[in-house]
């Protein structure tokens, strides 16, 4: 079964980014999900199966830095990727207030 999950990490602090608002959406196209990381940073996105496709992850990064009190450059991070086949699909994201990585994770 597809499904998506993230883990977002925040290298400032060196902890879990809780409260990150995040969703999944057909690139270019509907959203398919919003939804909000817990408390350890981590969330997990439905539906369990995805179409085969382009799709997009948008955090909302500078609500999460402005709501502790920091200066940031990104006000989102949109990450694009593709699902072929299924799988399960895991995409962590370390985060600063200036920059931002990503890779496809297990």
């Amino acid at each position: 079964m597809t499904h998506v999950t993230t883990h977002i990490l925040d290298a400032t602090a060196g902890t879990p980014a809780p409260g990150v608002a995040v969703t999944l959406a057909r690139l270019g196209g509907d959203t398919i999900v919003e939804a909000v990381t817990d408390a350890d940073g981590r969330l997990a996105l439905g539906p369990d199966r995805l179409d085969d496709g382009d799709y997009s992850l948008t955090f909302a990064t500078g609500a999460y830095f402005r709501s502790r009190g920091v200066s940031s450059f990104h006000p989102i991070a949109t990450i694009a990727f593709t699902v072929s086949g299924e799988q399960h699909l895991h995409v962590p994201l370390l985060l600063s207030p200036f920059a931002y990585s990503t890779y496809r994770g297990s």
